[in-house]
């Protein structure tokens, strides 16, 4: 169960209609969707630190300093 806000809910039934689909099978699409667009991100991100600082291995050095400097905000 999620709760929402009256008016979203109803954008959300909205926007299903329109699409032909239920309320739960576009809210199951939009989490999909953002969090293949999370993963996509934190793979980008961590392929440009590689490049920053060359590949990092083991569990030594700078990893934990690296990882909290470079932790995205949302």
């Amino acid at each position: 169960m999620v709760s929402l806000p009256d008016d979203l809910l109803r954008a959300v039934d909205t926007e299903a209609a329109r699409r032909g689909t239920t309320r739960s099978g576009y809210l199951r699409e939009l989490a999909e969707q953002t969090l293949r667009q999370r993963s996509v991100r934190r793979s980008e991100r961590m392929a440009e630190i590689d490049a920053e600082g060359g590949p990092v291995t083991g569990h030594g050095g700078r990893v934990a300093e690296q990882v909290k400097a470079n932790r995205p905000t949302r």
